[in-house]
């Protein structure tokens, strides 16, 4: 298949590539000129520039394709002015899905976030794991970054009651090689390598391999239903962050921070660290978005995508393994 990849320069962008490639598929890249290709470095891609705020750009991209994937997102805890940010995430999903659709590609996959799938439930004293049907609400979308996503979904939903072929795929917490940035989940790898994690605030998050999130756009593009959504994330990778820690420790052999913060304290100090920042323009630290989201064990059921796509379950451990490995190999890690 002839397929277009945006975002194919980011964490889960280029694992798809190299997928998709490694499967025999020919692929195009959309990218901007100044975009960080480290990730993409010896992969025999196209490239075609521009952005997806760019129509006429969006336009040449798509020519000819029969897969499209749309993974490229602007993702952003906390930034001065957040209408960039919805410019990329909710009028560049549009411009994309509906040049691809204009353009009579077959299949069009969207990259959503499993932000957009409603909030886990706490029951007693255990966390009930959300899927694909568990109510979810605008209101729920607590920063805007999680708001121009749950934006851009509405789009791709809009198109594909409207006839376009768009299958939605809702990736949890992905970990392992290529997160050359890297994301705020790799970071707190990265961070536990050096040693630069005294104290954790408890929160809960689903991890899944990168790879495999990388497959499950492929198996959408090939199995999924039009108009669906599907969370791509492992079963068994519902962890606590102390948890988490303590399998880094395994892996490691370095010690897991043992000082747990209470999220009153976190939301304080992300508080005050808002504040410089407004007057720095220098990102903060601990965004208050991010300590919001904290209070939330992140659990997710990928029960759907397993039974209807075929998504692999690689081992959550063995994805922590791959990113230490990765980013030790790739002069992350201070000496």
């Amino acid at each position: 298949m002839k397929c277009l990849v945006t975002g194919a320069t980011g964490f889960i962008g280029s694992n798809l590539v190299h997928e998709l490639l490694a499967r025999g598929h020919s692929v195009r890249v959309l990218a901007r000129r100044n975009s960080d290709r480290r990730a993409l470095e010896n992969a025999a891609c196209e490239w075609v520039e521009g952005d997806v705020t760019d129509p006429e750009a969006v336009r040449r991209a798509v020519e000819g394709c029969d897969w499209v994937f749309h993974v490229a997102a602007s993702y952003h805890l906390w930034m001065r002015d957040y209408r960039p940010m919805f410019a990329t995430n909710v009028e560049g999903t549009r411009n994309v899905l509906t040049a691809a659709t204009r353009a009579g590609c077959p299949r069009i996959v969207y990259t959503s976030t499993v932000g957009c799938i409603g909030l886990p439930r706490k029951v007693g004293g255990g966390w009930i794991p959300s899927d694909e049907t568990t109510p979810v609400s605008a209101e729920q979308m607590s920063n805007p970054y999680k708001l121009s996503k749950w934006q851009a979904e509405q789009v791709a939903l809009e198109l594909a009651r409207a006839g376009s072929p768009v299958v939605i795929v809702n990736p949890s917490a992905p970990v392992g090689p290529r997160d050359v940035k890297p994301t705020p989940t790799g970071r707190i790898i990265v961070d536990f390598l050096n040693r630069a994690m005294p104290a954790y605030v408890e929160t809960g998050l689903n991890w899944v391999h990168v790879r495999d999130v990388a497959v499950g756009h492929i198996l959408a593009a090939e199995r999924g239903r039009v108009g669906e959504r599907y969370i791509l994330g492992h079963a068994e990778g519902n962890w606590t962050l102390g948890e988490t820690l303590r399998v880094l420790a395994e892996l490691t052999g370095l010690p897991a921070p043992r000082l747990r913060i209470p999220w009153w304290l976190a939301y304080l100090v992300a508080w005050f660290d808002e504040r410089r920042a407004a007057l720095t323009g220098q990102p903060p630290r601990a965004p208050l978005a991010g300590v919001r989201m904290a209070r939330y064990h992140m659990f997710f059921n990928p029960a759907k995508a397993v039974r209807e796509l075929g998504l692999p379950q690689t081992p959550p451990r063995q994805a922590f393994a791959d990113a230490v490995a990765w980013f030790r190999a790739h002069g992350y890690v201070r000496e």
